[in-house]
């Protein structure tokens, strides 16, 4: 069971965070489709996964609130993209790793007699996400490195590919799906191989000669928040990283800061809630300036994809998510 509101904090949901959510919220439900989408350059059931889990981070009932047509829709949308042979939810496994997440979000909280029109669809939300796990096993076990890459056939991984795929899966296992230990243990294992001692995270190669990102910094060290491996000697430099770096934005070429922001937020309040905390304020005051009179926020991949993203960032606050549980 999810968390009240204000469960570690001990504090109500900001105003400034309510007033940016539904405003956000609105956007979104305005701009969806149909056929239960978001149009932009990254259009597929990863981003249609992400703006379902804002509208299932929001608190309002999935089967009879405000936004449970929008939650449906967004549903049947990913999983109708799904490849019933073999699971797949692509164009590539960054959407697959959302989806599946956004399925693992859904499983329990949504009444499936009310998912499909007259009850007919071709799965439901449980046989989907199951579906989905096997997809993601399946590719991990032709990959030589414990990891994923673009492609479901990739024999290469990165630690940003692997992040969506690996936090899919443990969400999946916390909502009850089975999920092999071994499956777990060799992408942690991945992880800890990529991991500095400095707490800088390589992106393809050897944890050597390394750029900094503060993306994928805070995605191996929410993996082992999640996988529940704090122990291992790898976690607490990339905790000290994020905390000594609270305000930077990595790189200047860095392309997509909502990506970034989206993990860090839950990084930092899985290794550090004080520390997320203070972040928190900072960044809630730059995105409420950076919202537009629609609701929406900007970003190079279109609109939709920069709303949901941000929101998820901020719906750290409410902890209606499972996967935002400490």
């Amino acid at each position: 069971m999810a968390q009240a509101p204000n469960a570690q904090i001990g504090e109500a949901v900001p105003r400034d965070v309510r007033e940016m959510y539904d405003k956000g919220l609105h956007y979104l439900a305005q701009a969806q489709t149909e056929k239960g989408d978001w149009l932009g350059v990254q259009a597929g059931p990863g981003v249609t996964g992400m703006g379902l889990m804002v509208f299932l981070a929001s608190g309002e009932d999935p089967n009879f609130g405000l936004y449970s047509h929008n939650v449906r829709r967004a549903l049947r949308s990913v999983i109708g993209a799904q490849d019933g042979a073999t699971g797949y939810l692509g164009p590539s496994m960054y959407h697959h790793g959302f989806a599946m997440l956004a399925l693992a979000e859904a499983y329990g909280v949504v009444d499936d007699r009310q998912l499909w029109p007259n009850g007919k669809g071709p799965r439901s939300v449980a046989a989907a996400l199951e579906l989905a796990v096997r997809a993601a096993i399946t590719s991990q076990r032709r990959n030589s490195r414990g990891g994923w890459r673009y492609s479901p056939q990739a024999t290469d991984a990165d630690t940003s590919v692997s992040g969506a795929v690996l936090v899919g899966l443990l969400a999946a296992r916390n909502a009850g799906i089975e999920v092999p230990d071994d499956a777990i243990d060799r992408a942690v294992s991945y992880y800890t191989k990529m991991t500095a001692p400095s707490g800088n995270v390589a992106y393809t190669g050897a944890a050597g000669g390394l750029q900094e990102s503060i993306a994928r910094i805070s995605i191996a060290s929410l993996v082992y928040s999640l996988a529940r491996r704090k122990d291992l000697p790898q976690f607490k430099p990339t905790v000290q990283y994020l905390v000594d770096s609270l305000e930077s934005t990595g790189p200047a070429k860095f392309n997509l800061p909502q990506y970034q922001h989206y993990y860090k937020a839950q990084a930092l309040f899985q290794g550090d809630v004080e520390a997320w905390k203070r972040w928190n304020t900072h960044i809630v005051r730059q995105f409420k300036a950076a919202q537009q009179a629609d609701g929406s926020f900007p970003c190079q991949y279109g609109p939709a994809l920069g709303t949901s993203l941000t929101l998820l960032t901020v719906a750290v606050n409410y902890r209606f998510l499972p996967i935002y549980e400490r």
